[in-house]
């Protein structure tokens, strides 16, 4: 008993899209799975640009108010880089951390 293809399946232009679906998804370097892959990877790049332009206002706006107090900057300056005046001394105090 011989299993009779329907000439559809025979034409030329079925053979011919066909093979073309099958190399465009899964033989050309832009295949769906590297398509899928870079989707991925813009979205995460999105989320992080995002991430870090809310940083940037942050960062500004922390810029801004400590420009504009004089006792607020130098609060952060005592604080964060171990600023003193003349007359001081400064004694830096480390915890010592845990090593579990």
């Amino acid at each position: 008993m011989l299993v009779r293809i329907p000439k559809f399946f025979r034409s030329f232009y079925f053979l011919f899209t066909f093979l073309f679906l099958v190399w465009m998804f899964f033989f050309d370097s832009n295949d769906f799975i590297t398509q899928y892959q870079m989707s991925k990877k813009l979205s995460e790049l999105e989320d992080e640009k995002a991430h870090y332009q809310q940083r940037i206002t942050e960062v500004q706006q922390d810029r801004e108010e400590l420009l504009s107090n004089a006792a607020l900057l130098e609060k952060y300056a005592r604080e964060k880089y171990q600023m003193k005046k003349p007359t001081e001394d400064l004694f830096i105090i480390m915890k010592k951390e845990d090593k579990r």
